[in-house]
This record gives structure tokens, C-alpha cells and sequence, in this order.
């Protein structure tokens, strides 16, 4: 049985000031069709196991209502809510031994909420194509996506030359694809992406991962008993796992587990991914033109005069954003905020974000 768990504790900082604390990037609507993005990686992954009711979210203690008003069919008991933030080893372990409980040899995903994918079914015949290799294996799958262009802003991972046995798919079709990881490489600065791309052998990560349950959590016993210990011991109790965030370390999946683990294999992918990192995404993800010339992707109401480049959003019907001799640059207006800035230092935003949360009277714009 597939249990697709979704990630959506995220604050989404870089899309300040749409994304708030309020309200994170996870459950924004940026494109047509009316589902937030939450709802749309719901929905993409309900249909390949049994509805709503295998899908776990992992969540903020204070997004918790955000997501009980965004998957309202979401049984309570698949909401599990940390009560402290500590990254993703941590939310994963939290999943992992929720469905073990109940379902020991259950496959389980893993799902960031706020990506996007602009072909469902491509993404579905991969997703199937791990979750059968998981079945015959006792390896930790991860999905690489074939790089488009030398992103500075992913992780990447390096393929292992040779295919692997990758067992059978229901239909009967060999789930061909499956590589050993060779090693995971940190965000590059552009010269190295681009040797990367060079080698054929690079690829995204992507942050989604399928595995069987119990390989997953062989995995945190061996390599994380810092974390593994104090969560199994309080998975005993009902409730008890939220008891032991307190006293966990704060650290990523790929640190804890996949960077050192000797099991973790790669599918390369492609089906049209964006992680919609921070604002420059829109780009990729919208078409509009409000100057005219073919230049700008622009949402709402905007004028623009000798502007170029330039990615200008506005929420406010009654709102306008109006553009003189600019070039290269991200202008976003927000309900009580306007932001400015820099197409390349859109990844700052996150700075000034965590700046406005130390300022007692500036904390309410964050």
C-alpha cells in the first residue's frame, strides 16, 4: 500500500510579501484553475493511492488550520502537526512511524506541498516505476529531475553509471530507469552547474523520495539514533510524538540520512517540475505582458515605460504598479507592502524577512 505523505511546514519566505506567515507559499494560488498548490500536490498523489485517506500531511503548529480549510477531506488523525519546527529528518521520521504503526509494510513517498508539475501523468508513471522498485527492494529511492538550464539554486545529484534491476511494474513492464547514487552535490555557483550539465550525469534533486517503510526507518536507526531513539520511544504512545520535537536536532533528510547512506538509487525524471523557489519562478510559470513589447510577466494592474525584464505582480483590484527605465528587476505589491528588488537578489528576501521578525514593530508585515 502507498502512503504518499506531503510536506507543508514550510514557510515560503522568498515569496514575501504574497507568502506570509499567515498564509505560506504552500497554500497560495498562482496560476489558473482556482487550487492552491497544496491542493494540486494533493491531487496528483490521492490518485495513486486510495484517495485521501492513505495521504498524510506533515505540518506547523500554526498551519494547521490552513490546511484542514485547504484538503477539508483530509481524515484528522492523517494531519500530524510538529509543535517546533526541525527540518526535514525530523517530519519524515514523524511520517514514517505513523504508518508503520498501523501499516508495516507500506511503500511511502515524499512530497514537498508547494511544488509544481506540468505533467500529471508523466509524474504518475514515474511515481509507479518507484514504487514498484521500493517492493523488490530494500533501496532508498530518490527522483531526479534532468536539468533544463545550470541552476544555481538546486541541490543536484550525481548517477551511478550502470542501470539497475529495477523488478516489474503491475502492467508487466520493466521499471527501467533506476541508477545507484554516485553523491550529492551542495547548490553550485554557475560555472560548476554548467560542468555539471556537461558530464550527462547530473540531475536535480528534486526532494521527493519513495521508499518501504521499514528501510526508511532501518535507515534513521543506524545513521540518526540522536533522532531515531526519542521518536520511537514516543511513538508508543498515541500523541506521544509530538511530546519529543522539543529535544530533537534541527536537520535536513539529505544530511541525516541520503548523503550517508549506501543504499539510495536515483530515477531520472522529467515531467515539467518547478520547486517555485522564490519570485523569478513566475517567469517560468506565467505568461502576461503589460508593457507592451513582449518583455515583462505581469500580473494585475501595471504600466510600464522603458521597462524590460521585469516581473511585476500586484494583489489589489484597486491596486496599479507603474514602471519607469527599469530593467531586471521584481516589483510586488501585497496587501499593506510593496517590495523591490533585484532579479538576482531574490534569494535575499528571505534576509529581510527573518530582519522584520526580530523588529517588535515591524514583525506584523513578515
Amino acid at each position: 500500500m502507498f502512503y504518499p505523505v506531503i510536506l507543508a511546514g514550510g514557510s515560503g519566505e522568498r515569496f514575501w510579501p504574497l507568502s506570509r506567515k499567515h498564509k505560506p507559499k504552500q497554500f497560495l494560488t498562482l496560476e489558473a484553475g482556482g487550487r492552491s498548490l497544496i491542493q494540486v500536490t494533493a491531487d496528483r498523489l490521492s490518485a495513486l493511492s486510495e484517495g485521501m485517506d492513505q495521504l498524510l500531511v506533515v505540518t506547523a503548529n500554526d498551519q494547521r488550520s490552513n490546511v484542514l480549510e485547504h484538503l477539508p477531506e483530509l481524515p484528522l488523525e492523517n494531519l500530524l502537526v510538529e509543535p517546533v519546527a526541525r527540518d526535514t529528518a525530523a517530519a519524515i521520521l514523524y511520517g514514517a512511524l505513523t504508518i508503520a504503526r498501523d501499516e508495516p509494510d507500506a511503500i511511502m513517498g515524499v512530497f514537498p506541498a508547494d511544488h509544481r508539475v506540468d505533467d500529471p501523468e508523466a509524474f504518475s508513471e514515474v511515481l509507479r516505476r518507484a514504487i514498484a522498485y521500493a517492493q523488490a527492494h530494500d533501496d532508498l529511492v530518490t527522483i531526479g529531475m534532468t536539468p533544463q538550464y545550470p541552476a544555481t539554486g538546486y541541490g543536484y545529484i550525481e548517477q551511478g553509471p550502470e542501470q539497475l534491476d529495477a523488478g516489474q511494474l503491475d502492467a508487466g513492464q520493466p521499471a527501467s530507469g533506476v541508477y545507484r547514487v554516485q553523491r550529492f552535490a551542495e547548490k553550485p555557483d554557475a560555472e560548476t552547474a554548467r560542468q555539471f550539465l556537461a558530464t550527462g550525469r547530473y540531475l536535480w534533486n528534486s526532494g521527493m523520495f519513495v521508499w518501504r517503510v521499514q528501510s526508511i526507518l532501518r535507515a534513521f536507526e543506524t545513521l540518526a539514533p540522536e533522532l531515531y531513539g526519542p521518536m520511537a520511544e514516543a511513538a508508543r504512545i498515541r500523541g506521544g510524538l509530538r511530546a519529543a520535537y522539543p529535544g530533537l536536532p534541527k536537520i535536513s533528510v539529505d544530511y541525516a540520512i541520503l548523503e550517508r547512506a549506501r543504499n539510495v538509487v536515483v530515477i531520472p525524471a522529467s515531467f515539467g517540475w518547478d520547486d517555485l523557489g522564490d519570485w523569478n519562478a513566475l517567469e517560468r510559470l506565467l505568461k502576461g505582458d503589460a508593457s507592451g513589447d513582449g518583455s515583462n510577466v505581469a500580473v494585475g494592474r501595471t504600466v510600464s515605460l522603458d521597462t524590460g525584464g521585469a516581473i511585476l505582480y500586484t494583489t489589489g483590484g484597486d491596486d496599479l504598479i507603474a514602471t519607469i527605465g527599469l530593467e531586471d528587476v521584481v516589483v510586488v505589491r501585497a496587501g499593506d507592502v510593496t517590495l523591490v528588488v533585484r532579479k538576482d537578489r531574490t534569494q535575499d528576501i528571505k534576509t529581510v524577512v527573518q530582519q522584520l521578525k526580530k523588529s517588535p514593530e515591524l514583525e506584523r508585515f513578515a
